[in-house]
């Protein structure tokens, strides 16, 4: 078979695939020569080959930062608040709408659900900026209803409540469309086999759709959990000020903050590459794990 050598079917597919094999080479795996600058002293005139080698000592002062320690706190939080609140939400989303049996309802409320997700946060930013200021529609409502006139967007114990709450408005539709999908590959067969034999809507959904989510639901959380010290930085960075920043700042916005603006670049290098570190970690034991409890895995 080797030495029939390459059909044309196969010239036309490597073709197919050649730009996004391009995009993947030159976005994503040459740019990871640049994580040397964490072992150096990077000076931006001297560059790479000129900068002077630093071993592991900005790993070390990463360490003993006091500041870094308080960010990585509020990142495990709001993470932890993410996945928590925000990945079950597709999955109940799509067990109800698979409930429709009107498919114009259906085909309407996946439209407006997903919508969201095509506005940039810039765009969301500035609606929910605008709703919940003090001159806002949101603010005025809730001083009516009690009274206080507390500033929510100036409040570092509303913060966290306000990413996570706006992150699941924009992204629960997307995420949606996963597990409607999975559900549209279930038999039909197995329900009415279920029906027949007495079950009821919530037996049918505790017997057989849930356990054929499972490979899905498996798949998604672990690719969740790898990203699990990654926090949206456009979103972060639009609600953030420095009122609320002692429970806002996360690795994204430090990064961007002591790398870009305090041209920091060595020190934030050496902190992305823990960062990665951690969600490798996190995926292959939590996938390890996984594979020992349900017997599901993505290797």
């Amino acid at each position: 078979m080797g030495k029939k050598g390459l059909t044309r079917d196969s010239v036309v597919l490597l073709l197919i695939a050649l730009p996004g094999l391009l995009h993947f080479l030159i976005f994503k795996y040459i740019p990871l020569t640049g994580n040397i600058i964490a072992f150096q002293n990077y000076n931006l005139f001297d560059g790479i080959w000129g900068s002077e080698w630093a071993g592991l000592e900005h790993f070390h002062k990463m360490l003993q930062v006091e500041e870094f320690f308080e960010v990585l706190q509020n990142t495990v939080l709001l993470s932890f608040y993410s996945i928590l609140f925000g990945f079950p939400a597709p999955l109940l989303l799509a067990l109800l709408l698979n409930e429709l049996r009107s498919m114009l309802w259906k085909r309407y409320m996946q439209t407006l659900l997903y919508l969201p997700h095509f506005l940039s946060w810039v765009i969301i930013g500035g609606i929910f900026i605008n709703l919940l200021s003090q001159k806002g529609l949101l603010f005025s409502l809730i001083s009516q209803l009690t009274g206080s006139k507390l500033s929510i967007l100036t409040e570092p114990s509303y913060f966290r409540s306000i990413i996570v709450s706006i992150g699941i408005w924009k992204e629960v539709g997307w995420g949606m469309i996963i597990y409607l999908a999975a559900l549209a590959g279930i038999n039909p067969s197995l329900y009415e086999a279920a029906m027949v034999d007495g079950a009821g809507r919530w037996r049918r959904m505790f017997q057989i759709t849930l356990p054929l989510l499972m490979p899905a639901i498996v798949v998604l959380f672990l690719l969740r959990i790898g990203s699990v010290l990654d926090n949206n930085v456009e979103q972060v960075l639009i609600f953030l000020n420095p009122l609320v920043r002692d429970v806002g700042e996360v690795i994204d916005t430090y990064v961007y903050r002591a790398g870009l603006l305090e041209a920091r670049f060595s020190y934030t290098t050496a902190i992305g590459i823990f960062k990665s570190l951690v969600g490798l970690i996190m995926v292959v034991s939590m996938n390890q794990l996984s594979k020992r409890v349900t017997g599901e895995s993505i290797y």
